[in-house]
């Protein structure tokens, strides 16, 4: 049985990091914003969002390369993992997102917006993504 209550996953790249949040049933998974990765505050930003959502699990995509083999974008991504960890106490989970950020440009391209005005977009459809994989996958294994 899964635990009730609200998931964040996080799309990290070296820009924008989307932001995308579930229900407490884990039923809907909705974008919730975009942040900007080199803004000196993303942490203290985040961890505003950790204390007013109170999520019981964060997700963070794992870009690795189609080989499987961690590229420089997945060694990132387990650093900014470490550094969730490092300011929550929630459980931090690695999820595979090779295919997740391909969807969510193609249906966003598919949706007719172009591609300047649609990266904020992508990085939170990206998330969203995530978000819906790794909840199938616990869904799957309880």
């Amino acid at each position: 049985m899964m635990q009730r209550g609200r998931r964040i996953a996080f799309d990290y790249g070296d820009v924008r990091i989307g932001v995308a949040v579930s229900d407490p049933d884990s039923i809907l998974c909705s974008p919730l914003t975009t942040l900007k990765a080199t803004d000196k505050t993303v942490f203290n930003q985040i961890e505003e969002i950790l204390a007013e959502i109170e999520p019981v699990q964060l997700f963070v995509g794992n870009p690795a390369l189609l080989s499987g083999k961690d590229g420089t974008a997945s060694e990132k991504a387990v650093t900014f993992a470490q550094q969730l960890r490092e300011i929550s106490t929630v459980e931090v989970i690695m999820v595979d997102e090779r295919m997740s950020t391909v969807s969510a440009a193609r249906n966003l391209r598919d949706s007719g917006k172009n591609a300047k005005e649609a990266k904020n977009s992508i990085d939170m459809a990206a998330a969203v993504a995530i978000l819906e994989f790794a909840i199938e996958l616990q869904k799957g294994s309880s």
